[in-house]
């Protein structure tokens, strides 16, 4: 399909969210100040542990709110603009996915812009602890900064939404993929807050080639603080290579798609 005609698309999916979230406000404000709690209490228990400990490994708590606050801006990015890829096990069980099957959309596009909850809150709660932490953990703010920050966030969305499509498409032979994604959740969301170095070394190989999602925040974090020859696995440079770890890891959980979708043959099968 024409890519001007899906944007188009894709802008009046979005104009949907947009206007039922601002009509179901108290649903907004409620989870506004989950989001706030949820964040503001990891926060503070990195503080609490640093607090005991001056430093963990080298990294003292104003480099761990700036690993958290990038992790934090890349995660919301992708819960803003792909969470409903989340959605496709249930669109399989309830038969809804057969009917995108039909329309004439790409059925990825159609799963990624159907209208589903709208998570701004986190995104701007990220921005702005991600910028405090900036400022307070004294990284430089140079043009290496100004350019690669924002490529190192949609790469991290990108890693972020190629393990979402990955789960989601296991659903074609297995349906209920809920015990898989709570695993890959709770890898990301609990490894993410601290430097990998302080894990062991299977840890490390794990979240460096398996499930990368050290390039959302753990190696480009190590540039941007010159901790260059902290030993993990990798020089600290590679974490200006996220955007095309995020570009490679989506090929291939869309080349994975495609052959769970080449299989699909309805809700009976």
């Amino acid at each position: 399909m024409n890519p001007r005609v899906m944007l188009g698309v894709y802008k009046q999916y979005w104009r949907i969210n947009i206007l039922t979230t601002l009509e179901y406000r108290e649903n907004f404000l409620i989870w506004l100040g989950f989001t706030v709690v949820y964040h503001g209490t990891a926060l503070v228990a990195l503080w609490i542990v640093l607090n005991r400990f001056p430093s963990m490994n080298g990294w003292t708590f104003r480099d761990m709110a700036f690993l958290y606050g990038l992790w934090m801006v890349a995660h919301a990015l992708h819960n803003t603009l792909f969470s409903t890829v989340g959605d496709i096990p249930d669109h399989i069980r309830d038969g809804e996915f057969d009917r995108l099957l039909v329309r004439p959309l790409d059925t990825l596009f159609q799963a990624i812009a159907t209208p589903g909850q709208v998570f701004p809150d986190e995104l701007i709660l990220g921005l702005l602890t991600f910028a405090v932490a900036t400022w307070f953990s004294g990284v430089r703010v140079d043009a290496t900064f100004v350019i690669f920050v924002p490529l190192i966030v949609v790469g991290g969305a990108l890693i972020d939404l190629a393990f979402n499509l990955f789960i989601s498409t296991v659903a074609f032979w297995f349906v209920r993929v809920d015990a898989l994604r709570w695993i890959v959740i709770q890898l990301e969301q609990e490894f993410t807050r601290y430097p990998i170095s302080i894990y062991s070394r299977g840890v490390r190989l794990l979240l460096t080639f398996v499930v990368p999602f050290a390039f959302m925040n753990y190696f480009p974090a190590r540039y941007f603080l010159d901790k260059a020859h902290e030993g993990a696995m990798l020089p600290a440079y590679v974490g200006l290579y996220t955007p095309a770890i995020g570009v490679l890891a989506v090929a291939l959980a869309y080349a994975f798609w495609r052959i769970g979708l080449n299989r699909y043959s309805g809700v009976g099968h």
